[in-house]
This record gives C-alpha cells, sequence and structure tokens, in this order.
C-alpha cells in the first residue's frame, strides 16, 4: 500500500540518527506520563474495554486522538486510523464491529522495511455483577508503553532523527477472544509481511510477579531466539548497554506448560517467519481480575521495562543489515 502523504515536520531533516544519544528519547518516556495515560485508559470510563462494546470505541477513539496529537499519520491515509476487523474472524461468541488502531512514522533510508510495535488494547469487560474489569496490566500497561514509545520517536524525529525504517504502531482488538485482531492484521496486512523486519509485542509490563517479590528490574523475554540469533543478540546487547535490566527467559523453554510463547499476539507475526520478541511481566493474583486496577501499577518499572523496549526498537530501526531470520518456521510452531 502506498505511503502516506502526511509527513511529521521535522526541523533538521538532514540529521544524522547515528549522531542521536538515543538515551535522550528514552528519557522522556516517564513514570508520570505513563500514569498519568493508564489511570485514564484503565479508569471506569472504559467499561473494562471488551471487545466491540462502547467502552472499547473510546479506548480507540483515545488512541486515535493521542497518535494526532502527535502529528503521526495513519498507514490508511486521511483520519482513518481504524484497521476494521469482520466480525466473521472471531468463532465464538456475538462480537460486535470492533478494530485495531495503527499509526505511522515513515523511515528516512528504508521507508519500505517495517517495525511493528503492538500491543493489546482490548479486555474481558464488565461481569454479571457489574465489576468493571478495568485491565490495567492487561493490557493498559503495553498500550500505553506503546503510546510513550511512539512519542519519543517523533521527538527524536523532530530532531532531525527519523529512524532508517518505518515503524507501525499497532494496538489490536480482540486479543482477548483468541489473538483475533492481529490475526487479521497478519492475514491482510497493512504492508506486506515480506516487508517486516520484527515485532516487538508487549502484554502486560506494569506489575512484579510473585517469583521477582522484592526485584524491581526484571522482565520476561519470550521468542528473542526462536527465529532469529540476530534479534536475541541484538536485545541482549542493548539491554546489556543501556538499561541493565535482569532478563528472565523461563517462560521461552519450549516445555514451559504455561505456553505463553502462543498466547500473546506476536505469535500471528512469529506463524509467518517474522522475528518477535514478547515483553512480559508474569501473572500475578490480579490476573484477569476486576482488581486489575491501575494504582497497582509499578510505575517506574513500567518505565524502565518501555524504555527497553523503545531502545531495541531504535536499533532495529536504525541498524544498517536488516535482522536475519536463520531458524526454521517448524521451530516456531513445535509442540503447538
Amino acid at each position: 500500500m502506498a505511503f502516506p502523504a502526511i509527513l511529521l515536520s521535522c526541523s533538521a531533516q538532514n540529521g544524522k540518527v547515528e549522531d542521536a544519544d538515543p538515551m535522550e528519547y528514552a528519557n522522556t518516556i516517564t513514570a508520570e506520563d505513563l500514569k498519568e495515560h493508564l489511570y485514564t485508559f484503565a479508569s471506569d470510563e472504559f467499561e473494562g474495554r471488551e471487545t466491540g462494546e462502547p467502552g472499547q470505541k473510546k479506548a480507540a477513539e483515545y488512541l486515535k486522538n493521542e497518535y494526532k496529537s502527535l502529528n503521526l499519520p495513519s498507514p490508511l491515509g486521511g483520519d482513518d486510523y481504524f484497521q476494521e476487523v469482520p466480525v466473521s474472524y472471531f468463532k465464538r461468541g456475538n462480537v460486535k464491529p470492533t478494530e485495531n488502531v495503527v499509526a505511522f512514522l515513515k523511515g528516512s533510508e528504508k521507508p519500505e522495511e517495517i517495525l511493528v510495535i503492538s500491543s493489546h488494547y482490548d479486555h474481558v469487560g464488565i461481569d454479571d455483577q457489574g465489576r468493571i474489569y478495568n485491565g490495567a496490566d492487561d493490557d493498559g500497561s503495553g498500550t500505553v508503553g506503546v503510546l510513550e514509545i511512539a512519542e519519543a520517536f517523533v521527538k527524536a524525529s523532530k530532531d532531525g532523527f527519523t529512524p532508517k525504517r518505518s515503524i507501525l504502531f499497532l494496538n489490536v482488538t480482540g486479543e482477548e477472544k483468541g489473538l483475533v485482531g492481529s490475526k487479521f492484521y497478519t492475514d491482510e496486512p497493512i504492508f506486506p509481511l515480506a516487508n517486516t523486519v520484527a515485532n516487538l509485542n508487549i502484554d502486560m509490563i506494569g506489575r512484579i510477579d510473585p517469583a521477582h517479590e522484592g526485584n524491581d528490574n526484571y522482565v520476561y523475554l519470550i521468542g528473542s531466539d526462536k527465529l532469529s540469533t540476530d534479534l536475541h543478540l541484538l536485545s541482549e546487547g542493548v539491554n546489556e548497554k543501556h538499561v541493565k535490566m535482569d532478563l528472565d527467559y523461563k517462560y521461552n523453554d519450549e516445555n514451559d506448560p504455561n505456553r505463553f510463547y502462543y498466547r500473546s499476539d506476536h505469535y500471528n507475526f512469529a506463524k509467518n517467519n517474522i522475528p518477535i520478541i514478547f515483553y512480559f511481566n508474569g501473572t500475578h493474583a490480579d490476573y484477569h481480575k476486576h482488581t486489575d486496577t491501575p494504582d497497582k501499577i509499578e510505575y517506574d518499572l513500567l518505565a524502565k521495562r518501555t524504555q527497553l523496549v523503545f531502545l531495541t526498537a531504535w536499533e532495529i530501526a536504525n541498524r544498517d543489515a536488516r535482522i536475519v531470520v536463520d531458524k526454521a518456521e517448524d521451530s516456531v510452531t513445535a509442540g503447538k
């Protein structure tokens, strides 16, 4: 599909991205900004963001307005930030029409190559007792993280440091219904999957799980080495250079009984031989309960994890060579 005509206006169009300090832009991702977003996004006003319901529609409008405020265009053109997902994609339940939300930053040197940064913005709505499932961690945390990452890239672009590759910010619907929004995107991509270099997927990065109680410097990484040694080494290098978090690969084990690798939106990209990283904090007592509320989020930790995703995205988008896929697809689907 053709790239949108609207582009960000940059004050220094000819800046060399190699001259930029990515930490300068990573540091614009703050606990305060994330908290401000999440207290709105995971509020009762959004009614648990059930797929197709009014609360999800409010959430979609919120995301659209945030992208518009950043002057990030839609890859669909004009004011249309919504990729409609057919109700026929939902195999169970009477789901109303719903949509992915998309925004786009065109690359400066390799615009045809696309990095996708994703989260799901739906949750499970309201139960039969009238309790609202706010989904602050699942996946309000990842969604506001994507907004802050987008803002950081916009700030870099305005300073003349537009990434070499294009970035698609993809907030998918219907994850809680079976990864439906991301499946539709990979079936009907806005940009060819052959041109998609990687997917960084963020799903629950705002809490500390029981296994890491007292540790505010970890994140689970899942899938980074499944298709690309290149991506795994890049990820490790970025963390060591800039963030120095404890990268926990427990759930990356092919024998992990939780099978988290198959349970979030990155999997639909991995099935198409696109290298992925899934960022995750693990489950906790409030997982899929009405008690998953924004007051329980560890905002400093959320900011640090989001910075790690941004810095990894920066490296993928700006390195000379495209991420190399060096492992067979059957290693992805083994045991599925």
